[in-house]
């Protein structure tokens, strides 16, 4: 009987222990995706200014709106 409570109770410290790492593994994985997503954006963002892409584009679409 004795053993059983053990063998049970060591059982539900494997699942809470695996649930928790598993829960900090996603945390993480979130965190570099979002990392990786922000490093992307700061690329374009500045080929983009560099290039006067955004100054062009805005300069077409007013000129679309806006003929004269």
């Amino acid at each position: 009987m004795m053993r059983r409570i053990g063998r049970a109770a060591r059982d539900m410290f494997r699942r809470a222990t695996t649930a928790v790492t598993e829960a900090g593994q996603t945390t993480a994985e979130y965190a570099l995706v979002i990392l990786g997503a922000a490093a992307i954006g700061t690329l374009v963002l500045t080929w983009a200014t560099k290039s006067h892409v955004i100054g062009k584009l805005f300069d077409t679409v007013v000129g679309k709106i806006l003929p004269g």
